[in-house]
Formats: C-alpha cells, sequence, structure tokens
C-alpha cells in the first residue's frame, strides 16, 4: 500500500456539474389526499431529492382551516415542520400545528433583535389540539408571511449563490427581480420580522434570498408552490452550470486520485480513532465520492477547505473548519497524534475566542471532518449514522463552494455567528433533551460465523444495544440475508457483511481491512466461526484432524492476529475485548470427537495465551463454552447431529435434544440467545476487569467445571 499520492501539474478537468432536479408530482396522487395530507406528499417530494435539499434540511408549511376543539368555529391552523424532523422522511406526526392568530399575536412580545430566543418560548403557547411536536426556530418566516403555502429549502445550487460575493447580482440577472435578496441574519423571529418587511416592501416578488442560508418561497396551492420551489432550483442549477462549462473547479487538479485509497483509508482510519480521545468513542464514515475527490485534489483546496462552511444546516454537522492532512506524512503515527492534537488546540481557542457569559461548557474538540489530499474525506462522530450525515453535509459545502466560486468569492460563516449557532442555548437545550446513548453506542464489533445461530444471536443482541456489527462468514447468500434483516430491526447504517473463510488469511485480513473502513476500527471481535465432527479415533483422518484445527485453532490464530493491531489501538479509550465461542468440549473429554475437541482446547489455550499477551495492551481475552447448542446452530443441521445421536444411541430428533437437556444439572435446553448474552457481557464494558476467564454456558455438566 503506497499512501503518496501523484503531484501534477494543474488539469483542466471539467468542475463536476450541479443536479438538475425536475417535479416528481403526481396528480393521480395528490388527488386522493387532503389537504394535510398534500403539504406530508409535498414535503416527502421535496425531502427525498437530494437536488432539493439535504437531510433534515428545509421546511415546509400550509395555512389550513380547522375546527377548534375547544369552540367548534373554524379556525386557521398553521402546520408547519416540528423540530428536527426530516422533510424527505416525516409523517404527519412531523408537524407542528398552531394557532395561526395566536402566532401573529406574538409580535407584541417582541421589542427587537435581543428577544430571538424569547420568543422561541411563546411558541408552545400557540399549540393547537394538544399537538405535542415542538415547534421548529424557522415557524416565523412562515407565519408572518401572508401567504397559503411556504416552502424553505437548502439546495446546494441556491447555497452557492448565497453564500458568494456574486451572489446577488446572479440572483438578479438569473430571475430579473422576481426573487429578493435579504442579508445573513441568523434563524429567528427578526429573520421573520426581517422577511415579511421585505415582502411587503417589494410586492410581486414570488420568493427571497436569505444570504447564507436557503431560499424561501411561496404560492396558493401545494401543487404550485412545490412546483415553483423545484422549478427555482433547477434555475440555479442551470445558471451555475453554464458558468462552470468548460473548465476545472477550483483552480483546477493538482492531486491525483491514488488508486490504492479504500486500502489507505482503512489503515488511517483506526489510527485517527485511536488519538480523538474524549468521553465517547468515534465511528468513522469513509467517502471518495467524485465532489471530494475533485475538492481534496484541487489547487484552492487549502484556502478553502481552511474557510469552513457556510449554511447553518452544513456547518452545525461538521465544525468550524476540517482537519486537512499531508498525504505524504499519514502513515506517521506521531504526524496524526500531533495534528489531532492541534485541532483539539485550535478548537478550543476558538471557544475562547467567541464564548458568552452564558455558553454552555465546550463541547467535543475533535474534529469531524478529515480530509486528505488523492485519499477523499473521513468523517467521525459518536454513532455512525451521523458520521455520515456529517460526510454527505461536508459533500454539500463541496459543491457550495465550487458554484460560490464560480460566479465570485466563496463566503463562509463569520466565526462568531457560527459560535453563536453551535452553542445556541437552544440548540444546548435541545441536545439536553436527548436520551442517554445505549452501552454499545460508539463500539465496533467484528462475529464470524455471523451467518450462523449463535453468530448472529450474538450480532443481534450487539446490535440491540447500539454497537455497529461486521457480519464475517464463508457462505455469501446466508450472511447477506441475515445483514439485510439487521439492517431492516436496526438501520442500514450500523451493519455490514464480508465473505470470509477463517481459514484463509487474505480473507481474513481483508475483513478487518473492510471493518476499518466502513466503521474506523474494532473494538470487539467475536471469534465463533466453527464446525463439528464425530469419529471414533481409528476413523479420524488426518484430513478430518486437520480440517477441525484449521478452522477451530487456526481460524482463531487468524482472527486474533489480524484483529491485534486495530485493537490495540483503543488502548487509551477503556480498552477492547476478544471473545472466543469455545466448547464444553475443550475442557471435558468426549469420546468420538477427538479432533473437535482437541481443536477446541487448542483454541481455549490460545485465549489464555492472548490474555496475558493483551493485557499490557487493554485488550482483554475470554471464553463461553456453550453445550448443545441445537436449535438455531447450523453446525447441528448436518452430519454432527447424526453422529452425536448415533454416539449417544438416540434418535436424532426430538430425543437427541431431550438426552443434552436431562444430561445437563439444571435440565435446561441451551439456546443460541444465551450463548450470545454472555458474549456480550464479556465484549461490554460491564465486565471491564475480567480476562482469561471461562464462562460455561451449558444448564451445568460437572465435567466442565473449570476449577
Amino acid at each position: 500500500m503506497n499512501a503518496e499520492t501523484t503531484i501534477s501539474p494543474r488539469n483542466a478537468a471539467a468542475a463536476l456539474p450541479f443536479a438538475v432536479p425536475t417535479s416528481r408530482w403526481d396528480d393521480s396522487v395528490a388527488a386522493r389526499l387532503s389537504p394535510a395530507e398534500l403539504l406530508l406528499y409535498r414535503s416527502n417530494l421535496l425531502g427525498s431529492d437530494l437536488t432539493v435539499t439535504n437531510f433534515g434540511g428545509g421546511n415546509t408549511s400550509a395555512k389550513l382551516t380547522e375546527t377548534d376543539p375547544l369552540t367548534g368555529a373554524s379556525t386557521e391552523v398553521l402546520w408547519v415542520k416540528g423540530s428536527g424532523g426530516d422533510i424527505g422522511s416525516m409523517k404527519l406526526d412531523g408537524f407542528a400545528t398552531l394557532y395561526q392568530d395566536k402566532l401573529l399575536g406574538l409580535e407584541k412580545h417582541y421589542a427587537g433583535p435581543d428577544d430571538d430566543d424569547k420568543m422561541v418560548g411563546f411558541l408552545p403557547h400557540c399549540t393547537f389540539n394538544l399537538n405535542g411536536r415542538a415547534a421548529s426556530i424557522d415557524t416565523p418566516l412562515h407565519s408572518l408571511l401572508p401567504f397559503a403555502h411556504v416552502d424553505h429549502v437548502h439546495p446546494d445550487a441556491i447555497i452557492a449563490l448565497a453564500a458568494s460575493s456574486g451572489g446577488e447580482a446572479a440572483t438578479k440577472e438569473i430571475w430579473g427581480g422576481k426573487i429578493g435578496w435579504l442579508g445573513w441574519k441568523r434563524p429567528g423571529y427578526t429573520l421573520g420580522v426581517m422577511l415579511r418587511d421585505y415582502v411587503a416592501a417589494n410586492p410581486g416578488i414570488e420568493g427571497v434570498m436569505l444570504a447564507g442560508h436557503g431560499i424561501i418561497c411561496w404560492a396558493d396551492d401545494a401543487k404550485a408552490c412545490y412546483d415553483h420551489t423545484v422549478r427555482l432550483i433547477a434555475d440555479a442549477a442551470n445558471y451555475l452550470n453554464g458558468k462552470l462549462a468548460g473548465g476545472p473547479a477550483f483552480g483546477g487538479q493538482v492531486v491525483t486520485p491514488n488508486p490504492e485509497r479504500a486500502a489507505i483509508a482503512a489503515d488511517l482510519m483506526p489510527r485517527l480513532r485511536g488519538f480523538m480521545t474524549g468521553a465517547r468513542r468515534k465511528l468513522g464514515h469513509f467517502s471518495d465520492d467524485a465532489e471530494a475527490l475533485e475538492f481534496v485534489g484541487s489547487a484552492d483546496f487549502a484556502r478553502l477547505a481552511a474557510l469552513g462552511t457556510s449554511c447553518p444546516d452544513h456547518f452545525l454537522r461538521t465544525k468550524i473548519a476540517p482537519l486537512t492532512l499531508d498525504p505524504a506524512r499519514i502513515q506517521d503515527d506521531a504526524y496524526l497524534a500531533e495534528q489531532v492534537s492541534a485541532y483539539r488546540d485550535l478548537y478550543a481557542a476558538y471557544y475562547e475566542r467567541c464564548k458568552r457569559p452564558n455558553s454552555p461548557a465546550m463541547r467535543d474538540s475533535n474534529p469531524v471532518v478529515v480530509l486528505v489530499p488523492g485519499v477523499g474525506r473521513i468523517t467521525f462522530a459518536t454513532d455512525k449514522t451521523t458520521a455520515r450525515l456529517a460526510g454527505e453535509f461536508y459533500g454539500n459545502a463541496i459543491n457550495v463552494m465550487r458554484g460560490a466560486e464560480a460566479i465570485g468569492d466563496y463566503i463562509a460563516l463569520d466565526e462568531q455567528e457560527a459560535f453563536d449557532i453551535e452553542y445556541w442555548l437552544l440548540e444546548e437545550a435541545k441536545l439536553q433533551r436527548m436520551p442517554a446513548p445505549k452501552p454499545m453506542v460508539g463500539r465496533i464489533a467484528l462475529v464470524t460465523g455471523g451467518a450462523g445461530g449463535i453468530g448472529a444471536a450474538t450480532a443481534a443482541r450487539l446490535l440491540r444495544e447500539g454497537a455497529c456489527v461486521m457480519l464475517a462468514d464463508r457462505d455469501a447468500t446466508a450472511v447477506q440475508e441475515v445483514c439485510n434483516g439487521f439492517a431492516g430491526q436496526f438501520g442500514k447504517d450500523v451493519v455490514r457483511a464480508t465473505v470470509c473463510d477463517v481459514t484463509d488469511e487474505a480473507q481474513v485480513a481483508a475483513a478487518f481491512a473492510a471493518t476499518a473502513r466502513e466503521f474506523g476500527g474494532l473494538d470487539v471481535l467475536v471469534a465463533n466461526a466453527g464446525i463439528a465432527s464425530s469419529a471414533p479415533i481409528e476413523q479420524t483422518t488426518v484430513e478430518l484432524w486437520n480440517r477441525n484445527f484449521d478452522v477451530l485453532a487456526q481460524g482463531y490464530f487468524l482472527t486474533s492476529k489480524h484483529a491485534w493491531p486495530l485493537l490495540k489501538r483503543m488502548k487509551e479509550q477503556g480498552g477492547t475485548s476478544v471473545v472466543f465461542i469455545g466448547s464444553k468440549n475443550a475442557v471435558a473429554a468426549a469420546a468420538g470427537a477427538s479432533a473437535y475437541a482437541s481443536a477446541k482446547a487448542a483454541a481455549n489455550h490460545l485465549a489464555r495465551c492472548l490474555a496475558l499477551e493483551g493485557a499490557p495492551e487493554g485488550i482483554r481475552v475470554n471464553v463461553v463454552n456453550p453445550d448443545a447448542v441445537i436449535r438455531g446452530s447450523k453446525i447441528w443441521d448436518g452430519d454432527w447431529r447424526k453422529e452425536r445421536a448415533a454416539s449417544n444411541k438416540v434418535d436424532a430428533g426430538d430425543e437427541l435434544e431431550a438426552h443434552y437437556r436431562n444430561r445437563s444439572m439444571l435440565k435446561r435446553d441451551v439456546l443460541p440467545e444465551d450463548i450470545a448474552e454472555a458474549a456480550y457481557w464479556l465484549g461490554s464494558d460491564q465486565s471491564a476487569k475480567s480476562t482469561g476467564n471461562m464462562i460455561n454456558v451449558d444448564a451445568g455438566n460437572v465435567q466442565a467445571f473449570t476449577r
């Protein structure tokens, strides 16, 4: 793997164009909808189209006539996207509903810009029909405008105009004065008043560009409002594409994309993650999309990256500015540690310069966005979804910079304005209301044999507590099927699948590289992939003996060996864990299964050796010894079941299960979920002071007592 990039003369590759949205409105669908459902339909169409707005961005509204539940009289109600919602995926309950007359009456409490936060406190008093959905900070922009339907969106093409020194002139050129321009003002009641007064002073305008913030427009009905919004974005995209056509973006490309960038990212991400110390561990997301590579390889990269983002939606996800790294030095741990530390110092200095007397305490000072020429964009956050979204938002910011520079100079948020948004007391209150994270959020696990009964049950247990999981299994179809099921249950961000035969070192190495690239590193290894065989010693072939040792001893060795460098990276964050799924047969002699039992015993002793070796590195190594996990186990679906039934002189059906149940001291079946519970405990901080241990989950077997 070569981390160095190729420096080349500036090339004149054409700039990436802006996507041009088109209408997705379906009259046959709309004809069946109520007024409120039409608002939802419009909102979902806008929000699900990433050429129109980014995730969680934008808000929509309609002023609808409703029956007052108190008086029975008709009253005008503002339906507006609630705080924190996403217009692309929200349902009807995602809208706040407020009495429009009460909203208009709030102005008597407003004395000027210093009252913005105070005015937010009045919004709950305007709630219609006891709707518990909190109204967003942008509610005044919708309520104070005298139009039935209002859209406010933040598409890249629009923000490019709004964040450029040439944006106001371009707005006049594109729309001939039909779209107005308001200078930057932080969202809130004051902006709503400014907008209302501007529209009143400019009758006939069809929308207003809000500098650094987006566009707001309106119409008399839902379809007309949707069409108007899409048309305005298309106008902006077409205009910018005309300015970009035929020339390079960002001063031309000076760094060629490295063909080994995926492998470089897999190596780099765990090392960066290990240096990002703090209260919670980080998860990573890597992207080498065209936008990222165009930007990080450009002549203007360093200048523009230092400016940070412009739109508040982008900034809140990406921090004041990214961390940029020299690709020639990223294999040097000392350099990486120095750069991460320097970023934290810069962030602390920014906090000290800008803090107010009542500002919340400084938050996590680690970088969110890391940019590497020739490699791409890496983002870190305390959960995978937030890390992915931060990357997508910085991708939006790159598009904005490209367009803004095509018509003038890119203008980032003023530092103090950026701070006041990041540390807004209302934003802090929102953060404080968030539920505590689940115990495994920020943790990354790899489970071998992930398509089998114990492997899948263990993965489900980890996912349920918030972990990200890489499922590794040699059965490509089965492991992808399990992964798809978990994605539907727990979300697509937190689970991945990789094909891995644990006897093939190249496949093992690739599985851990994929885990590092997909999530940022590793915290928990569950070595579970296994086989089982039964044969008297005279019928045990060398091939059978070797096959057991290949999978159950060498397989555990190879997975531990390749997990080790990733696990060591997290020593300063509280350490990591390896869990071997062993067997009762590893500690209790078994007639007719010498190859299987001996290989399991070898794996268990390997765990003890690794516990000694891992302790100085903060790596705990423990074993779970199951017995007779028949139900849900793939091993028991084959010859092993017949062989053990014959050895115990019982029928291979229900009689075999009854045999093992009655043999146990507690007379109970052992299920995959029981093994998963023990593996979860050993992988979590609940067992932070346990290493070199074996936990028997066998319903009681005196032969397997370890002491």
